[in-house]
Order: C-alpha cells, then structure tokens, then sequence
C-alpha cells in the first residue's frame, strides 16, 4: 500500500474507532432521532454569478504542525469569516493529527447562526453515525473523502446527509476519484453536492497546484467545483476561478494570517474577477 494509501487507512481506522463509540448499545438510532428532531441548519447558499470561499478553522495539520496555541478564539474566528463574505465555515473535528473536536464544531455553529452562515463538518467519516452526530454539534454540511468509502459506503453517508438536510461536499485526489463521482448517483435532496478537488500528494502531504489544471477537464457536469489546498493569496484564487472553479477551501492560509477577513476578501475579490475574464 502506497504511503498515501497508509495515511488514509490510518485515518479511516482510529474514525471507525469513534463511530463505533457513537454506535455502540444500538445508539446510532437515537443519534438520527435526534438530528432529525432538531431544526434545520442554516443553508449553504452560493453566489449566483460568483466566486465562493469556504474559509477553515483547524488547530493543526500533519503538513504544517501547530498553526494556532489553542481553541479560544473558535467563536471570533468563525464570525470574521462569514463577516468577510464566507459561504460557509469548515471545521476540523479530528482529534488525532489535526487537533480538532466536536466541541470546536458546536462552538462555531453556535457563533454563526446568527448570521446565516453553516458550519462544515471535516473529518474522516466513515459511518452514517458521525452525520448525525455531526448535525447535532450544529453542522450544516459534511466533508466526504470519496476514496476512503466504497460505492454503497457513499450512497449511504450521501442519503444519511439528504435526509438531515446537510450540504456535502465531496473530496477527490484524482481523476478516478472524479470518475466515480460523476458515475455514481449523488444529487438527491435539497441541499448542495459540491466536488472539491485536493491537489496535496497523499505520498508526500506537499501540494501540487498544477493538478488543478490537469484535471479540470474530467470533472463531471453537475457539480459545483472546489479547489482544496495550496490556495494562498488572490493570484491563486484568480487562476482556479479562470480553470472553472466556483469555490475555494482555504485553511492553513488563514490560520496563519493575523487578518484573516482582509485576507479572505482579497480572495474573493480575485476569484470573481478570474471567473469573469474567463467568461
């Protein structure tokens, strides 16, 4: 198995090791009654003619270790970024590599529900389970790894999200990841299906820009476009949006900037005048 193989399987397994926490004594039931009883989350809402950014609150990363000391500014981050003109606020919940938490997922939601804005969900997740649990926490999407889950895994976790009323937003590496998205069956519901390509390496976890370019052409129709990793100032948002990328996920960029509205404005700006020009 490839190194990126080892990485993801790894990752796969320590999150079946919590879904099966969540599950365990048949809770997994109770979870979905729950999610479904509670009122629904704020929606994701795109720019009809734009450029959208989904803005990211992470602790850590395997790739860039500790990016902030700790999680006391999780409430003031998220509203900047929605203030700045997020769609949505992604938040990582892992623990392990990435230091995050369902506390820090339920801290956002909480912070942007007053201005409309969701909250994304970013884990690992391999069980229905997690989904449920993720909305309860105030999630109003989740973060799918479509080569982590097999073609009933997918259909089950993207039913679980319709059925909760969540966003989704799915993640390829590669053009075969891209094929199965556009083979499989994955727009039911209300709620958006986004298809986000990462270009990090799984072997060596370095991005590789040009990967945005070399696979533009084999996303399928139908999907928002997602441009995940090495987006770090206006240039770079500029050019995906000029590929035919709608949104883009920023995270470490942000978390690393002491400015991060200004930052995420500036992208914006950029993406939207990109997208224009390739009109």
């Amino acid at each position: 198995m490839s190194a990126g193989g080892d990485f993801l399987a790894g990752m796969a397994a320590t999150s079946r090791e919590r879904a099966r926490a969540l599950t365990e004594g048949g809770r997994g039931a109770e979870l979905e009654a729950r999610a479904m009883r509670i009122p629904t989350a704020a929606p994701l809402r795109l720019h009809p003619e734009g450029f959208d950014l989904i803005a990211e609150i992470k602790l850590a990363s395997p790739s860039a270790g500790r990016l902030v000391a700790d999680a006391t500014g999780i409430e003031a981050r998220a509203q900047a970024y929605a203030r700045a003109g997020a769609c949505a606020v992604s938040v990582l919940t892992e623990p392990d590599r990435f230091g995050g938490s369902p506390d820090h997922l339920e801290r956002a939601a909480r912070a942007l529900m007053p201005l409309g804005v969701p909250a994304m969900a970013k884990d690992f997740l391999v069980d229905p389970a997690q989904i449920s649990a993720a909305r309860l926490a105030g999630a109003g999407g989740v973060l799918l790894i479509i080569r982590m889950l097999d073609d009933e895994q997918l259909r089950r976790m993207l039913d679980q999200a319709a059925k909760l009323g969540l966003f989704v937003l799915l993640e390829a590496f590669d053009e075969h990841d891209l094929d199965r998205a556009g083979a499989l069956d994955m727009r039911a519901g209300d709620a958006p299906v986004l298809l986000g390509l990462n270009c990090r390496d799984l072997r060596t976890l370095a991005v590789d820009p040009a990967r945005f370019e070399g696979l533009a052409g084999r996303f399928p129709d139908g999907f928002p476009r997602v441009a995940e990793s090495g987006i770090e100032g206006p240039e770079d948002a500029a050019r995906v949006a000029a590929l035919g990328y709608e949104v883009a996920l920023v995270g470490t960029a942000l978390m690393r900037n002491t400015e991060p509205a200004v930052s995420i404005r500036g992208l914006l700006e950029a993406g939207r005048a990109g997208l224009v020009s390739s009109r």
